[in-house]
């Protein structure tokens, strides 16, 4: 598999992280992404709460470097509607000192489904897949490149190649409400599966969403 962010997060074995959900009354809300063998902080996602923008998320590598940025498409009339919402996930290439986007790259888009936004008309476990094509497209005969399947709020679901292969997966830990473990798979983009993360928070409505 291609990188899809960088070959830089693309490791040779399967590796475990902790997610841990940042409080918005203290740290604005956003995700902290650490490496289970290193105890390295690797990723952290930054929210509504943080950024003060509605259906915009962006992920920072350990030095808080901005490495993808992701916006949701498809509010207004179109979401009261209850049609299907889009996030573009756009790789960072270049940024001015303050910070503004210079240069970005479309690298992936996400579609919800009609049932697993928690504003949505129909929320429920058994809704469809939320699915994904990536920037270029792959070699897939699919109109999509993975999918989501499980129950993110549960922190029981994987995210699927269009091959069926498991590329990574969440896992609930049940002594800690706002921490819970993703495991990657070998050479998977790590930055890529995490970006995914971070738009299934903000859908269900969890820590990177603005509070209300």
């Amino acid at each position: 598999m291609l990188p899809i962010i960088s070959k830089l997060y693309c490791r040779g074995g399967e590796t475990e992280f902790v997610v841990r959900m940042r409080p918005h009354a203290v740290y604005g809300g956003g995700l902290v992404v650490t490496d289970c063998s290193s105890h390295k902080v690797v990723f952290r996602v930054d929210g509504c709460g943080v950024l003060g923008k509605r259906d915009e998320l962006i992920l920072r590598d350990a030095d808080s470097v901005p490495l993808l940025l992701m916006r949701r498409k498809g509010a207004g009339f179109v979401e009261a509607l209850c049609f299907n919402k889009v996030w573009k996930g756009y790789r960072l290439d270049q940024l001015e000192a303050s910070g503004s986007v210079v240069k970005k790259q479309l690298v992936f888009s996400l579609k919800e489904s009609s049932s697993s936004s928690s504003s949505s008309c129909f929320i429920s476990k058994g809704g469809g897949p939320i699915r994904i094509t990536t920037q270029p497209r792959s070699f897939s005969n699919k109109s999509w490149d993975f999918e989501i399947k499980g129950y993110f709020p549960d922190k029981c679901c994987s995210i699927l190649d269009c091959q069926g292969n498991v590329v990574g997966i969440t896992k609930e830990l049940e002594t800690f409400k706002d921490v819970y473990h993703v495991v990657v798979n070998p050479g998977i983009d790590q930055a890529f599966v995490f970006g995914v993360i971070a738009i299934l928070d903000y859908i269900y409505g969890e820590s990177t969403i603005c509070p209300s």
